[in-house]
């Protein structure tokens, strides 16, 4: 009776399915929503509707399957202290007028739910839930080559107005299908080949639309996967190879490097490479900031002032920098919070775990972090909700615990028994004898 107990920790009651796809849907149609108004060739109402549908779906589904059981008393305690400063961050910045409304309700970037996103790890934490985000991911990747053939003809074009299509495209739709690399271990060759053609593609879009923070998340990305590889494969044979080929590559890459402006990929970064583009608003924001604005933010709708950046206003909402956003908003004590969570998140996904999903999730969060300085990744997306599902991953003894092997028996959609979870834990007897931290 105690180990049917304990197997049901790793099951998603069935009556949790339906409204965690409504909830994946309804999450689906707002980001394309978001993606496809950002292009500004379609009817913005319309759209706007979508998004509105998509609202109502995640947010109903999103309260029902949020139970507040958070077992890690550390990360119970500055959970709560993050989200109550979190709800103070909107109430200190909220307006009321329309312009105000519609950013925060329909602005994925700098939105209201950015401040929700946190809540997800109050989800089930189960293998049957991580695998309905696999799912996800691989949607999501989908729709990302859908909308490069429908814009094709922007993402090649290099003039300002089309700058940010691939940040959008990437940052909402392609990046998470690293995650599904980090975890390679746990998906078919099909999917992995997938997802890895998707970050490929992603990555020689920014390059070419010279968008360096996202070309250095995607870089990131393949090379951590890569290292993960490395480490945990047998094919050590192959793997020298392959480390050959890379580093080879590489070389021939720092020869040409002189000769970049006449390559036609790379000419638009190479003339970018030395262009500062941020110390300047750095500067303007530094000098507008007052010490109680550093400490504390300056809520949701925080500005600061920056003349000559944006043509129709000299205050600005959001700055490129992902840290320094989260101090606009909600000040250092909103920073240090987010780190208190996230830091050691990482270090339990990587050293205190016995699988590739804890530690894929440990550099998961790890890569947003480094991030925060070249991009503004704190977003509600699909990336960001993966970085509270990874914390969530980290911080579950239960998951840091399983074994590759039980985690892709959980995985397999052939699965429909939980006899390999009951003999894993009767040959350990994991929750005896185990220490785990």
């Amino acid at each position: 009776m105690k180990k049917q107990k304990r197997l049901s920790l790793f099951r998603l009651s069935s009556k949790d399915f339906t409204p965690l796809n409504i909830f994946w849907f309804g999450f689906l149609i707002y980001a394309l929503g978001f993606v496809i108004n950002t292009t500004n060739h379609v009817n913005t109402v319309i759209f706007r509707l979508v998004q509105a549908g998509g609202i109502i779906l995640f947010l109903l589904t999103g309260a029902y399957l949020s139970k507040f059981k958070i077992k890690n008393s550390y990360l119970k305690t500055i959970f709560i202290i993050y989200c109550l400063w979190l709800f103070s961050v909107v109430c200190r910045g909220i307006r009321f007028d329309y312009a105000s409304l519609n950013e925060m309700f329909f602005g994925a970037d700098y939105g209201l739910f950015i401040y929700f996103t946190p809540l997800i790890i109050l989800f089930p934490s189960n293998p049957s839930f991580y695998k309905k985000i696999f799912d996800a991911i691989v949607i999501f990747g989908i729709f990302f080559i859908i909308y490069d053939v429908l814009f094709i003809r922007d993402l090649l074009d290099r003039t300002g107005d089309t700058q940010e299509f691939i940040e959008h495209f990437g940052k909402s739709l392609s990046i998470p299908c690293g995650f599904i690399l980090l975890t390679y271990k746990y998906h078919s060759k099909k999917r992995i080949i997938f997802t890895g053609g998707v970050m490929i593609l992603t990555l020689l879009f920014s390059i070419y639309k010279a968008r360096r923070g996202l070309s250095s998340i995607c870089l990131s990305i393949l090379m951590f996967s890569y290292l993960l590889y490395l480490i945990n494969t047998k094919k050590k044979l192959l793997v020298f190879y392959l480390s050959f080929l890379i580093i080879f590559s590489g070389l021939i890459y720092v020869n040409s490097v002189f000769h970049i402006k006449k390559n036609g990929l790379f000419s638009f970064i190479a003339d970018k490479g030395n262009e500062d583009t941020r110390t300047g608003v750095e500067l303007f924001f530094y000098d507008d900031m007052k010490t109680k604005d550093w400490i504390i933010g300056r809520g949701i709708n925080g500005e600061y002032f920056c003349p000559g950046v944006d043509e129709l206003d000299d205050y600005r909402v959001m700055i490129e920098t992902g840290y320094l956003q989260i101090i606009l908003k909600g000040g250092i004590i909103s920073l240090a919070l987010y780190l208190l969570i996230a830091i050691p998140a990482v270090i339990l996904g990587i050293f205190y775990s016995k699988n590739i999903l804890s530690k894929a999730s440990a550099i998961w969060i790890l890569i947003s972090l480094i991030s925060l300085y070249p991009a503004t990744v704190n977003t509600f997306s699909l990336a960001f909700l993966l970085v509270w599902v990874s914390i969530g991953i980290c911080y579950s003894k239960k998951i840091r615990c399983l074994s590759d092997d039980t985690l892709k028996e959980l995985f397999d959609d052939s699965s429909e028994s939980f006899e390999n979870t009951q003999l894993y834990f009767e040959n350990k007897k994991l929750y005896v004898n185990k220490k785990v931290y």
